[in-house]
């Protein structure tokens, strides 16, 4: 359930659009207007080393080169160039799928630094991500908010952003100056320039997130995620493509990754769902990716998966400002979202659509297929979900992971004293005095109200009612989601038709085989999703 408890204590801290090029087009063409000379934006772009992105849904283009960022929208004279407005020169214009500007307008701005107007700033030409974070770590929260977006100024407060590194360093220690490294990824929603930090004994990433404006738009700020993964053996790029999409729209949409086994198809095709706390689409954690595992697993068997960053990963601070954030909202919404973008996707087989929930994931199951109005989904798949409250859920989880210790004959006392801090929080949410209309003064873990308005919830209880098909899979070697809650699984839904249920001996949280006692240690030593259950899956779709 919770990776452990560091990440419980930052929990709330946490239609398709492919990522085209926009097409070439003739060197140059003329307005029927001005007869202004129009040159193809794509042409002139890679002569000019900039990258170019058509975003399909809001239908603007982005221009991007080092730290400039160039936001044009067909039939406007004005642009946007690092933030702020500029002219075009003449309505960009979209001709038969082409995109073209003025001549000379691209290297003309391209030439400029990269804060127009302000030529004689020695910041001009840095990236307005190294220039908030630089505030960020000064603690100046209004220099910071210059190079905010307008959503996350909303979200995180110029008094907040005062404060918020020295806050980090209470956590991970006193930040050196300068990062270890500095790494930029463009996904299908921002530019993402990621830092890489050694706090202490701790190597800690700060990935800032830039909108087509150039603005910073989110943050995540956790432990780095890069800790050695080896690719697994049955791991054959030969039998899968991969392409970058994006899931929903606005500022919620999320960046994901749909991989497609080799072929024509029809397919059938797997979602994958979270455990709790952020993540990334490949569940990282420590050394093993088990969403990528699953993904390259499955595909290599002819079936396709899409996965994507949670939203408390992608939107990390923004979420965390609404104080009414649920478990609808965290991990419901986006897995039907998910769904109805498969059912649109090209070599998808939109009758055999699954949806597979790792840990919170599988608690959510219920919860996911209650939502599905549509019936999309095929199959569910739960995978070392909670069957219980997540409340008693957490309790146990504790107590399995005390007894884990002493039977290794480790001194329990700080694990005793962890799970008297998590019992006492989870005794509060069963406490029937406390409701989200009445939540306890000072609850530990914020948002409270996501604690209260599921604390009733019990996954068996609903699944009971419903008629989806169900693969229920189980590691006996899991801490974190007992085989207690496996068996509550059988248990409750023994006389309902269409599920089946399997368990396996050595298979931990991360859905790994480990010859010893998991506790969660092993989490930091590379491993990978047991190819036996990537088997059984796969079976068990195919018969569908």
């Amino acid at each position: 359930m919770k990776k452990n408890s560091k990440k419980l204590r930052k929990f709330a801290a946490a239609s398709l659009a492919l990522a085209l090029s926009v097409p070439a087009a003739s060197a140059a063409a003329e307005s029927s207007k001005d007869k202004t000379a129009y040159v193809s934006v794509r042409e002139a772009a890679s002569k000019l080393g900039v990258e170019v992105r058509w975003d399909q849904a809001a239908r603007t283009v982005t221009l991007v080169k080092g730290g400039q960022t160039l936001v044009l929208t067909p039939g406007k004279a004005q642009g946007v160039f690092n933030g702020k407005a500029v002219n075009v020169g003449g309505p960009v214009q979209l001709v038969s799928g082409k995109t073209l500007v003025p001549a000379g307008f691209l290297s003309g701005i391209f030439s400029q630094p990269a804060t127009p107007g302000e030529t004689n700033n020695p910041e001009a030409s840095q990236d307005a991500a190294d220039l908030f974070l630089k505030e960020l770590q000064a603690g100046n929260g209004a220099k910071a908010a210059e190079y905010m977006s307008p959503a996350f100024q909303k979200a995180l407060p110029v008094q907040a952003v005062n404060g918020l590194w020295s806050n980090y360093e209470q956590l991970y220690g006193k930040a050196p100056s300068k990062p270890a490294a500095r790494t930029e990824q463009t996904n299908a929603v921002y530019r993402n320039v990621s830092y890489l930090l050694q706090w202490g004994q701790m190597p800690v990433e700060v990935t800032l997130r830039l909108n087509g404006e150039g603005r910073v738009d989110d943050m995540y700020i956790g432990p780095s995620s890069s800790g050695g993964y080896q690719k697994p053996a049955y791991d054959n790029p030969a039998a899968y493509t991969e392409q970058e999409v994006r899931i929903g729209e606005g500022q919620w949409a999320l960046p994901a990754t749909l991989t497609l086994p080799q072929g024509e198809g029809p397919f059938p095709a797997v979602v994958l769902v979270h455990g709790s706390g952020p993540h990334d689409r490949d569940s990282s954690m420590g050394a093993a990716k088990p969403f990528r595992d699953l993904a390259v697993g499955l595909a290599a068997k002819g079936i396709a998966v899409l996965r994507y960053d949670k939203v408390t990963y992608e939107h990390t601070f923004k979420v965390a400002a609404d104080p009414k954030f649920t478990l609808k909202k965290e991990t419901v919404d986006d897995a039907v979202t998910a769904v109805k973008l498969l059912k649109q996707t090209p070599k998808i087989d939109p009758g055999r659509i699954f949806v597979a929930g790792h840990s919170q994931g599988g608690f959510a199951m219920p919860l996911i297929i209650d939502a599905d109005q549509s019936k999309d989904i095929a199959g569910a798949i739960v995978l070392s979900g909670p069957s219980l409250k997540f409340a008693d859920t957490l309790i146990e989880q504790q107590q399995e992971l005390v007894a884990r210790v002493k039977k290794l004959g480790q001194d329990p006392a700080p694990f005793e004293q962890q799970a008297a801090a998590w019992t006492q929080i989870a005794q509060l949410v069963n406490d029937p005095q406390y409701t989200v209309d009445h939540m306890p003064e000072k609850f530990p873990l914020s948002p409270a109200y996501w604690w209260f308005e599921q604390k009733n919830y019990k996954p068996v209880d609903l699944a009971v009612k419903q008629q989806t098909p169900m693969l229920v899979l189980q590691g006996e070697n899991d801490w974190q989601v007992t085989m207690n809650q496996f068996n509550e699984w059988k248990k409750s839904l023994q006389g309902r038709s269409g599920v089946e249920f399997k368990s396996y001996p050595k298979m931990n949280h991360l859905l790994a085989e480990y010859d010893g006692i998991s506790i969660g240690a092993e989490y930091a030593m590379p491993s990978n999703v047991s190819s036996a259950l990537i088997s059984d899956i796969a079976a068990w779709i195919q018969k569908k």
